[in-house]
């Protein structure tokens, strides 16, 4: 990576580069206290032994974050999406696209998790300052063809916010909500916690959602599971033999009558269940799931 072989390659701004501090105990370490998303027993920053400075990855060491504010990597993602239009894409999903703009100072996060030193620092990179600017760009891009754009933005829930990304002048076609996907998640607590909800909760979420976009021009995205979540039908309804049948079918009506456009996970469509219980923890390839594992058995 070119960004890695010196502090002056002129690629090094591609990528978010900074200086460690010291903490309040007089240590050295990384620019702030943000852990990862997938693992919030780790820094966030990781170090380059021969830069002497640390570069973000909010996920893993391995994929590192882009610096949207260099105009050369916006350019150059610009490219990118032309590169698959031209070749007859007429669409894309954008993965967590409301995390591309940072607060550019980098603050420490507050403490949301008690008794740990590193804490999720969202409110600094989720829906950041520059988002909106970011995405315009990438519209102006598309309108030169025929394209539809989902973006998954997990940390937006500002109805404001929302019909400024997707209404009549927003720069995508739909957003992937996450309000059902967190109906049974504690507030404020990470996906692994649990509260118990009712068809009623979900009604209201269903509510919430379609009213806004019918009154405010909007356009919803319509899903009830993905890669990051349980099957649905192990989820929401009941997946034993007696009523798997049923509930699938239960859950495809209700999704197939809502107004927006149906997204239907692999698998979905035949009412596949979540992994068996008696498989072992190595059957579940995911980062996230194998990086709490860790925390909680070791």
């Amino acid at each position: 990576m070119e960004s890695k072989t010196s502090t002056n390659n002129p690629k090094r701004d591609w990528y978010i580069w900074r200086k460690g501090k010291v903490d309040k105990d007089g240590k050295p370490g990384p620019p702030n206290n943000w852990c990862r998303i997938l693992d919030t027993t780790e820094s966030a920053w990781n170090w380059d032994e021969k830069t002497q400075e640390y570069y973000l990855s909010l996920f893993s060491p391995e994929q590192p974050d882009l610096n949207w504010e260099s105009t050369d990597v916006r350019a150059a993602v610009h490219d990118i999406i032309r590169f698959w239009l031209e070749r007859g894409v007429r669409g894309f999903r954008m993965d967590v696209i409301d995390h591309i703009s940072k607060v550019q100072d980098f603050p420490d996060a507050e403490d949301t998790i008690p008794g740990q030193k590193l804490q999720p620092g969202n409110v600094f990179y989720a829906n950041g300052p520059r988002l909106n600017e970011y995405l315009h760009e990438i519209r102006q891009v598309l309108n030169e063809y025929d394209t539809i754009t989902v973006g998954e933005m997990p940390f937006i829930n500002d109805e404001d916010e929302i019909i400024r990304t997707v209404g009549m002048q927003g720069s995508l076609n739909m957003l992937f909500l996450f309000k059902l996907l967190n109906i049974d998640n504690q507030p404020g607590r990470s996906k692994w916690s649990y509260q118990e909800w009712d068809a009623t909760d979900m009604a209201r979420i269903h509510e919430r959602t379609q009213r806004m976009m019918i009154e405010r021009d909007g356009w919803n995205a319509i899903f009830c599971e993905n890669h990051d979540t349980p099957r649905s039908v192990s989820r929401f309804a009941d997946d034993s033999e007696e009523w798997r049948d049923y509930a699938a079918k239960m859950l495809c009506t209700k999704h197939t009558t809502l107004g927006g456009t149906e997204y239907i996970y692999q698998g979905e469509e035949l009412g596949m269940r979540n992994i068996p219980p008696d498989w072992p923890i190595t059957e579940y390839k995911d980062i996230e799931t194998q990086n709490y594992w860790r925390a909680w058995v070791y």
